[in-house]
C-alpha cells in the first residue's frame, strides 16, 4: 500500500479533533485567518494537533505528532474581526517533519493514516451509545448537523472519547489507539471508574 504524504497547515490547539467529529473555533490571529482564507480559497483543510507544552498564541509552541486532518464545514464573520468556523474531523495522520513560513505558520509533511474499518459496534457495548447518543443531543451545535453511527464501534469510541470530561493526555491516547474494540473497553473501565469514585 502506497503512503498518502501531504504538506499540510498545523493547528495546534489545547483539544482533541477526532474523525468524524467537530470542532467549532473563534480565529483572531492574522497567521491562522490567512490560512482558514487559503483552505476556503483552496478547497483544503488544516491539521489539528494538540499542545503538549505551551500557548496557542506561541510561535514555538510543542505540539504532538498524530493529529487528525479537517475540512471546514461553516463559517462567518463575527464581531471585532473574530472568524467563526466549524471543522470536521476527517483522518488522522503523523508528523513526519515541520517548519514555521513567514507568517509563523506551522507547515507539516504529514503521514495520512487510513481510517479505520467500520465495525460492528458489539451488544456489550450498547450502553455506551446510548451514553454517546444522550451526550450529543444534549450538546447540540457544531453536532448537529453531524452524521450519526450508534451502531459502529469505532464511531461511538471517538464521540465518548471526545465528549468525556477526561484529561487531554488521555483523549490524545485514543486518538493514538487503532483498536476500535481495545478503545471501548478502556473508556468502558474508566467510565466505571468515573461512577464508582
Amino acid at each position: 500500500m502506497t503512503q498518502d504524504i501531504r504538506q499540510i497547515p498545523i493547528f495546534p490547539l489545547h483539544t482533541v479533533l477526532y474523525p468524524g467529529g467537530a470542532l467549532a473555533l473563534r480565529i483572531f490571529e492574522p497567521r491562522y485567518l490567512s490560512m482558514v482564507s487559503d483552505c476556503l480559497k483552496n478547497d483544503t483543510g488544516f491539521g489539528i494537533c494538540l499542545i503538549s507544552e505551551g500557548n496557542e498564541t506561541d510561535a514555538h509552541v510543542e505540539h504532538y505528532e498524530y493529529g487528525t486532518f479537517g475540512n471546514i464545514s461553516y463559517w462567518q464573520q463575527l464581531p471585532e474581526g473574530l472568524l467563526g468556523v466549524t471543522v470536521r474531523g476527517q483522518q488522522r495522520f503523523k508528523i513526519i517533519s515541520k517548519h514555521l513560513d513567514a507568517n509563523r505558520l506551522c507547515i507539516a509533511e504529514v503521514e495520512m493514516l487510513p481510517n479505520e474499518h467500520s465495525e460492528m459496534l458489539p451488544k456489550r457495548f450498547q450502553p455506551l451509545a446510548g451514553m454517546a447518543e444522550e451526550m450529543l443531543t444534549q450538546i447540540g451545535h457544531p453536532y448537529t448537523t453531524l452524521p450519526k453511527f450508534y451502531d459502529d464501534a469505532s464511531w461511538v469510541g471517538y464521540r465518548l472519547a471526545e465528549l468525556l470530561p477526561i484529561a487531554l493526555v488521555q483523549k490524545q491516547y485514543f486518538l493514538q489507539l487503532t483498536d476500535p474494540i481495545e478503545r471501548l473497553e478502556r473508556l468502558n473501565a474508566m467510565i466505571l471508574e468515573m461512577e464508582h469514585s
